[in-house]
């Protein structure tokens, strides 16, 4: 659907965030700097995706609008620095667009949506590769990534090079000689240790997920939403008793969240 009113529309915004930013503006938002709107951009980004998985049209038109917002206000502050302005920004990404895009903008010829992959790849490798700054093949992964899966990008990447397990069973092995090795931290009460073990564990169980083409992140998060879909049940049958979960005991929400599987899996 075209609209005649957008340019119009995308200038207003980008105006009503200068003025934010003016002397005569707001004092929080002429206090913000990139590493605050960066974390405020992480936020609003795990907004969309909640929208995306679950929410109305409506809930993710106003998130992706918070997200855009946070968006131009890295590059306001980027401008006010004197390093590039927001023009540029969608100039740059405009051309990108068109560059690893032959097949649409250009005369070259494909033949699957793997031709189209190769393309991109080659493209970002041979065109593009002098705005590349890696010192090691995992600097690739970005490190504000969320730990699994920037485990998992950086244990893919490793792959590619021959540096990984021969099978899934072989990763089991892993998993079972970090985890003794986590339960000996224990018992020594090794507190760095432990910490450490964890870690390895975490790392072994993110590496299985990526043998079997599973995201691992994504596999949290449905056992997060299971878990808080079976802790509402227990706070919805405490509510119907007068208590709160603070107010009932182990064994009380034991015996719900055993109903809980039950009642909400059939």
């Amino acid at each position: 659907m075209n609209d005649p009113h957008l340019e119009r529309r995308f200038t207003n915004l980008v105006e009503i965030l200068r003025r934010l930013r003016s002397p005569g503006g707001c004092l929080w938002d002429r206090q913000q700097k990139k590493e605050d709107i960066g974390r405020y951009l992480l936020d609003e980004s795990y907004e969309v995706l909640d929208a995306v998985a679950g929410g109305s049209p409506e809930e993710l038109k106003e998130e992706l609008g918070d997200l855009l917002f946070q968006i131009l206000f890295l590059a306001q502050l980027a401008e006010e620095a004197g390093e590039f302005g927001i023009g540029e920004v969608l100039d740059d990404i405009g051309a990108k667009m068109i560059r690893r895009h032959p097949h649409v903008f250009g005369n070259r010829e494909v033949n699957s949506v793997a031709d189209i992959r190769a393309n991109w790849e080659e493209i970002k490798r041979n065109t593009e590769k002098k705005y590349e700054k890696h010192a090691s093949l995992l600097d690739k992964v970005p490190r504000s990534l969320p730990a699994l899966m920037r485990a998992q990008k950086v244990s893919a990447l490793a792959s590619k090079c021959g540096f990984d397990w021969p099978n899934a069973e072989e990763v089991l092995a892993k998993i079972e000689e970090e985890f003794s090795e986590l339960k000996a931290a224990i018992i020594a009460g090794d507190h760095r240790n432990i910490e450490e073990e964890t870690g390895d564990v975490l790392f072994s169980l993110v590496n299985l997920c990526r043998f079997f083409s599973m995201d691992a992140e994504q596999s949290l998060s449905k056992t997060i939403l299971k878990f808080r879909t079976r802790f509402g049940y227990i706070e919805e049958q405490l509510k119907k008793q007068g208590k709160s979960p603070e107010e009932a005991t182990l064994e009380e929400m034991d015996h719900l969240w055993n109903k809980a599987k039950f009642e909400l899996e059939e």
